[in-house]
C-alpha cells in the first residue's frame, strides 16, 4: 500500500526519492512539467516548485482527462524539440518518469500506457565520447589547489558528481601492501541508504593527501567530519594577519561548485569551444565523461559485474547470489589501476618496479656482506694457524 501524506503531495514526491541522485534529478525534471503548466496555475511563480506541484495536485484530482490531455501536450511538444536537436529523445522520456512518479505517489491514476506510447524509445545512451588521458592532464594542470584531487578521485573511483554532497575524510581508507599504498577504499553516500564502496588509486590519494596537508598548513583542523571538498580562501592578503582566518571556516560547497570547477577548468585549458553549426552537445561531458572513463578502462581487465558494482548499479537479481567480497573486488580493482592513473610518475607498476630494484639492492649487499664476514674469518682462521705453528708449545710448557 502506498504511503501518502495528503497535507502536502510535493512530500510525497520527495518522500518516493530514495538515491542520492533521483533526489537531484527528479524534481528538476519535474519541474519542467510545471514550468509548461503554468498559464493553468499562474498564481504561483516559477521558482517555487513545492508550491507549483501542490497546485497541479488540486487541478489534477479534480479533473483527470485535462492531466492527460496535458501529459500528451507537453510530450509533443518535447518531441518537436528534440526533432529540432534541442533534447535527446532520451530526456522526453525522464521527463515522463518524473511526472509519472508525482501522480503514482498521489494516487493520480492516468491512462500510462496510452501516454507512453506516443514517446520515442530513443538510445539509451549519448554518442559523447570519454575524454583522453591527455586531456585530463590538461584539466588537473588548472591552478586550483583542489583539482588534481577531485578528477584523479573521480577518474579512477568511478563516482558520480552528487557523491561531494557526501563525501568526508572518515570516509577515506588507504590499503597498504608492503609499504606501498596501493589503492584507497572510499564510501559513497555514506549514512545514506543508498551507501556503498568503491577505490581510488594510489595518484589519487597522493593528490588528496596533498590537499588536506595544504589546508592543515593554513590552519584548518582536518576531522574525520570534514568534508573532502570545500571553498577556497585567500592564499594571499597584504595583510597576511587575515590569511589563517579565511582557511580557518571551512564551508562545505555543493556539487553545483564542484561542476564549474571542472568546466572552468576545460574551458580555461582549451578544451572547450563554443558550439556552432547547430552543435547541441560538445564531445565528452565535463565530470559525467571521468564516470564513463573509469567503466571504459575497468572493463578492460576488471570483471564486468565488479565494475558494475563499484559504480554503485544495481546489478539485478544477480546481486541476491553473487556476493564479492571485498577483497575479491580489490584484487580485481588493482588490475585497473595502471590504466586509471594519469600522470606516469604515479603507476603502481612503477612503485613497484622501484620497490623491487630496492629489494634486489638490499637483498645483494646482504649477501654481499655476508660474503666478506665469511671470507674475513676463513682468513682470520688461516693466520691464527699460522701463528700458532710458529709457536713452541713445550718452551711455553
Amino acid at each position: 500500500m502506498t504511503l501518502i501524506l495528503e497535507e502536502n503531495p510535493y512530500e510525497n514526491f520527495v518522500y518516493a526519492l530514495r538515491a542520492p541522485e533521483s533526489k537531484r534529478q527528479y524534481p528538476r525534471r519535474f519541474k519542467v512539467f510545471l514550468d509548461f503548466l503554468h498559464p493553468e496555475i499562474k498564481k504561483v511563480p516559477f521558482n517555487e516548485i513545492e508550491k507549483q506541484a501542490n497546485a497541479f495536485y488540486s487541478l489534477a484530482i479534480k479533473n483527470k482527462n485535462w492531466v492527460n490531455t496535458r501529459l500528451k501536450d507537453f510530450v509533443s511538444f518535447q518531441i518537436k524539440r528534440a526533432i529540432k536537436g534541442e533534447i535527446s529523445y532520451m530526456t522526453i522520456r525522464n521527463y515522463y518518469r518524473a511526472a509519472k512518479l508525482f501522480c503514482e505517489m498521489n494516487e493520480i491514476e492516468l491512462s500510462w500506457k496510452k501516454i507512453s506510447r506516443g514517446i520515442p524509445k530513443g538510445r539509451e545512451h549519448g554518442d559523447d565520447r570519454i575524454p583522453t588521458i591527455e586531456e585530463i592532464r590538461k584539466i588537473m594542470d588548472y591552478p586550483d589547489r583542489r583539482i588534481k584531487a577531485v578528477v584523479s578521485m573521480m577518474v579512477s573511483g568511478g563516482f558520480r558528481l552528487g557523491s561531494w554532497e557526501y563525501l568526508k575524510w572518515k570516509h577515506v581508507k588507504p590499503i597498504e601492501r608492503k609499504g606501498i599504498i596501493v589503492a584507497a577504499k572510499i564510501i559513497i553516500y555514506g549514512g545514506e541508504s543508498e551507501e556503498y564502496f568503491t577505490f581510488i588509486s594510489p595518484e589519487a590519494y597522493k593528490y588528496l593527501k596533498e590537499w588536506m596537508n595544504c589546508r592543515f598548513s593554513y590552519g584548518e583542523k582536518i576531522l574525520d567530519e570534514s568534508f573532502i571538498f570545500r571553498d577556497m580562501w585567500q592564499t594571499t592578503d597584504s595583510n597576511t594577519r587575515n590569511m589563517p582566518r579565511h582557511a580557518l571556516n571551512p564551508k562545505k560547497v555543493s556539487e553545483f561548485a564542484v561542476k564549474r570547477m571542472i568546466e572552468r577548468a576545460i574551458w580555461a585549458q582549451g578544451l572547450r569551444k563554443p558550439l556552432q553549426n547547430g552543435q547541441k552537445r560538445h564531445e565528452f561531458k565535463s565530470s559525467h565523461g571521468f564516470r564513463k572513463f573509469f567503466k571504459t578502462f575497468a572493463e578492460q581487465v576488471m570483471k564486468p559485474v565488479h565494475v558494475e558494482l563499484l559504480l554503485g548499479h544495481n546489478i539485478g537479481l544477480s546481486g541476491a547470489y553473487y556476493k564479492p567480497t571485498e577483497n575479491q573486488l580489490l584484487e580485481d580493482y588493482l588490475n585497473a589501476v595502471n590504466l586509471l592513473t594519469i600522470n606516469e610518475e604515479n603507476r603502481l607498476k612503477k612503485k613497484v618496479e622501484e620497490l623491487t630494484e630496492k629489494q634486489d639492492e638490499i637483498s645483494y649487499l646482504k649477501f654481499k656482506y655476508e660474503k666478506d664476514m665469511k671470507e674475513m674469518r676463513k682468513d682470520m682462521e688461516s693466520k691464527l694457524a699460522q701463528i700458532l705453528s710458529k709457536i713452541d708449545v713445550k718452551k711455553l710448557t
